[in-house]
């Protein structure tokens, strides 16, 4: 099966990054330290202004961790090392001096959420739900946590984490400031993120750059405090409980 590909292009002062993977983009772990080095990479190009961060096809925009390798862990070394892919994506998108722009084309599981919620401006089809499936699953959406919380606040945060088996819409993703806005045609998408990232490319670098300092504020320990949520997740992922419930998983709708 393919293992799915990072690409990335730089046109007009806009740097694009695009991930895909066959089982509805969801991130293995090559793919996840991939998608973190193109992020750091495109952010410290002065030929691009902004990033804009898309995935391939049209159903789901990330449908989170890859369950095929999340059932391969065994061991904690292994699984703090597979968790904290998500940290590095999630702190090189906080740390890029660009703004990140996310599309949102489909559904968004777990680590889907957090990539949207770690862009510092989101877009989305209206049939964009969201769901945070860790729970369900025996573990906690301890890595990507950080990131919801900081862009819906606690108490959606708390509704995603604990109804983890329960899909809230677009419509709801909007309400909680997840999506700034949403769009009933993919055209209206990506004419209105054409025209954002455009408006971008043309503005001030220094002056984005200092305002996506003074945004994200605060989270300078995030180094350390989404590793340490890696290390919680990766030791929750040998247990059988979650070893049996992932197995389930696998066979059902995420």
């Amino acid at each position: 099966m393919e293992s799915g590909k990072v690409e990335s292009t730089i046109q007009n002062g806009i740097g694009t990054i695009s991930f895909f993977h066959p089982q509805s983009n969801s991130l293995p772990g090559d793919l996840l330290r991939k998608l973190a080095d193109e992020i750091t990479r495109i952010g410290n190009d002065s030929e691009a202004k902004v990033i804009l961060l898309r995935s391939e096809g049209e159903k789901a925009f990330c449908a989170g961790a890859s369950f095929d390798e999340l059932i391969s862990l065994n061991s904690f070394e292994k699984g703090k090392y597979f968790f904290s892919g998500f940290a590095s994506v999630i702190n090189a998108m906080r740390k890029a001096p660009k703004f990140v722009v996310a599309r949102v084309q489909g559904k968004a599981v777990g680590g889907g959420v957090g990539l949207a919620s770690a862009a510092d401006y989101t877009l989305a089809m209206d049939t964009a739900s969201v769901k945070l499936s860790e729970l369900a699953v025996g573990i906690g959406p301890f890595v990507v946590g950080p990131a919801v919380e900081r862009k819906i606040g606690s108490s959606a945060f708390n509704t995603l984490a604990i109804d983890a088996t329960e899909w809230r819409s677009a419509a709801w993703a909007k309400e909680k400031g997840l999506y700034v806005d949403i769009y009933s045609s993919k055209e209206l998408l990506d004419k209105a993120i054409d025209t954002l990232v455009n408006k971008l490319a043309a503005s001030n670098p220094e002056a984005m750059d200092l305002l996506k300092k003074a945004f994200w504020k605060g989270t300078e320990h995030w180094d350390t405090l989404l590793i340490e949520r890696a290390e919680m997740s990766g030791k929750l992922v040998l247990s059988d409980f979650t070893v049996n419930a992932i197995n389930k998983f696998k066979t059902g709708v995420r």
